[in-house]
């Protein structure tokens, strides 16, 4: 609780169990009141791992749904429950849980109506192991959406965000793709409906057991992007009319 608001920690899972102990022990629960996992037909122990953590909420999909639609079930299930604030924390430890805090200061003192870890602010992603191709497409992408978008983020490609509860009734996130290209749809709709984007520093971890896309789902996000990019502007200009975008 922030500010007498609710705070909710959603972990998006799939073959997590190695991490997902040491990732949900960093949590500060002086701050956040209930955490959600949500299974996305793992094939580890994932769940049994979250059940001995004593994690009251699991959602467990029957099929795999993809990480856009893991993350629909996570912040259903927050606003479900109550949710003021909704952080969503990679169980693979990638992003650290120390953050919490800051970010859901930023959202309870009402500056901000999302928050973004941004692992380009400062000069820890490629110290920290983000890969050179990685970094040099996360650059290039995000040059590109700031044109498009009219916007000067620092990066739009961090699993690490924090939103208002206000936000996610406002944006059409179940519209959105099942897959990667998710998270990107959801920053068009925040930048449609008119929110800012606050951005902090986020250490940069890239190990064995730290989830990543592959080749071929990689150039697909980025096509992705690059056509929500698109269509964001043809909205803005009137050319478009995307069942992502609420009027």
């Amino acid at each position: 609780m922030i500010n007498g608001k609710k705070v909710v920690v959603v972990l998006p899972a799939y073959n997590a169990s190695k991490t997902l102990e040491i990732t949900y022990k960093e949590i500060d629960f002086s701050i956040v009141d209930d955490v959600i996992l949500v299974d996305d037909l793992s094939k580890d122990d994932t769940v049994e791992v979250g059940k001995k953590l004593g994690i009251k909420h699991i959602v467990v999909h029957e099929q795999n749904k993809g990480y856009g639609g893991n993350q629909k079930s996570c912040y259903n299930k927050a606003l479900e429950i109550g949710a003021d604030i909704v952080i969503m924390l990679h169980p693979d430890y990638q992003y650290t849980p120390k953050l919490i805090p800051a970010m859901s200061s930023l959202l309870g003192s009402g500056l901000y109506h999302v928050v973004l870890g941004s692992r380009i602010l400062g000069k820890g992603a490629l110290k920290g192991g983000m890969p050179m191709i990685k970094y040099i497409s996360n650059r290039g992408l995000t040059l590109i959406q700031n044109i498009l978008m009219n916007a000067k983020l620092s990066e739009y490609h961090t699993g690490y965000r924090a939103f208002t509860r206000e936000v996610l009734e406002k944006v059409n996130y179940n519209a959105n793709s099942d897959n990667f290209v998710f998270d990107n749809q959801m920053l068009a709709q925040i930048w449609y409906a008119g929110y800012e984007i606050a951005e902090i520093t986020c250490p940069t971890k890239y190990f064995d057991d730290a989830s990543s896309i592959n080749l071929k789902n990689s150039t697909i996000y980025a096509l992705g992007v690059l056509r929500t990019s698109v269509q964001f502007r043809l909205q803005k200009w009137g050319l478009l009319k995307n069942k992502i975008f609420r009027n």
